[in-house]
């Protein structure tokens, strides 16, 4: 991440793209990180014969017709699952492994497969409206929705609303999801509780259940000790495609453009460099600070810093509050890209 000559660094807070629905709908696709993952990369643990059988499972619904699919709604435990599969197990276990190589092993073009988070699939239709994102998904062959998040039932309603009408068209779903909010210890969901949550729709699912050994911290990791303002500011000016922005005036930035947008705002930028981060109290600034977090998750753009540490970003009164759950997740994504700031010799 260095360089001998002097960069001019651009600012994410400088930037409001303008993005075509035709691109939002494009970059519906599995994120960088998940690029290569395929079933034969999957290795499935001995000890656990669920995770054999979870591939197996999966590459017949990947293979299925699709005029198959609709006629099979209501079988309960198919050789191959039917209209919809729900991946059905803790944390560590691989289930976005799994569902990126669903995508992969589909025989359809591009763009007639779309992988997502929920949260991406909620911005998607707050950008589009929603009988546009109706239309602009319902010829699909398949949506993958990654992470459903069940800590607002509004959008968990939403999106069930939408994933019927695109059900009723013929597109094949496959989820993952979180633990509710008084469960976050627990390391599952499980199968009971997404269909219970998502009410009407379940009966298009079959459940894929994936058993195996929770590697997941149970609380937040330890980030490492933040640089200093000129440190961070140097390190702008010697790494090629870098972006250097005060925290405070991106994080008031975020809040004139588009949660849908964010991925676009990290067009071309190889790392990212904040001064002054500080303590984040105000509940939408830290949601939208949870999605910008998962784009450079997605992108694996490294993040170096200066102020608070990273396990110190969100107030301990929204730690303790309804969306927890993905607080402790922008805060480990966070860490984790700040850790390779600092292997990529940032400092």
């Amino acid at each position: 991440m260095s360089s001998s000559a002097l960069i001019r660094p651009v600012a994410l807070s400088g930037r409001s793209p303008h993005v075509e629905v035709g691109r939002l709908v494009q970059e519906m696709v599995p994120p960088p990180r998940f690029d290569g993952v395929r079933f034969e990369t999957y290795e499935a643990d001995p000890a656990q014969p669920s995770q054999a059988a979870a591939v197996a499972q999966l590459k017949a619904f990947a293979a299925r017709p699709a005029q198959e699919a609709r006629r099979g709604w209501f079988r309960r435990e198919p050789a191959a699952p039917a209209g919809g599969v729900y991946l059905d197990g803790g944390y560590g276990v691989g289930k976005t492994h799994l569902l990126a190589s669903l995508w992969h092993a589909t025989p359809a073009p591009r763009e007639r497969k779309a992988f997502g988070t929920f949260v991406e699939l909620t911005n998607l239709v707050g950008a589009l409206g929603f009988q546009p994102a109706v239309h602009a998904l319902k010829d699909h062959r398949l949506l993958c929705i990654d992470e459903f998040e069940l800590d607002d039932p509004g959008d968990t309603v939403l999106v069930s609303t939408l994933l019927g009408k695109l059900a009723d068209a013929g597109v094949r779903l496959a989820a993952t999801s979180n633990t509710l909010p008084g469960k976050l210890g627990e390391g599952r969901f499980a199968a009971a509780d997404f269909m219970r949550e998502i009410q009407g729709l379940s009966a298009r699912f079959t459940s894929v259940r994936i058993d195996g050994e929770d590697y997941r911290h149970r609380g937040l990791p330890q980030a490492p000790e933040p640089y200093g303002d000129e440190q961070v500011t140097r390190a702008a000016l010697r790494t090629p495609g870098s972006a250097l922005d005060d925290f405070g005036a991106l994080a008031a930035h975020l809040a004139t453009v588009h949660p849908s947008r964010y991925g676009a705002l990290c067009d071309g930028v190889e790392a990212v460099f904040l001064t002054g981060v500080s303590e984040v109290t105000d509940q939408a600034t830290a949601l939208r600070l949870v999605v910008l977090a998962d784009r450079f998750y997605d992108r694996e753009i490294p993040v170096m810093a200066s102020g608070v540490p990273f396990d110190r970003l969100f107030a301990a009164e929204l730690l303790a509050g309804g969306y927890r759950k993905k607080y402790f997740r922008a805060v480990s994504r966070l860490t984790a890209l700040a850790r390779d700031a600092g292997a990529g010799g940032a400092a």
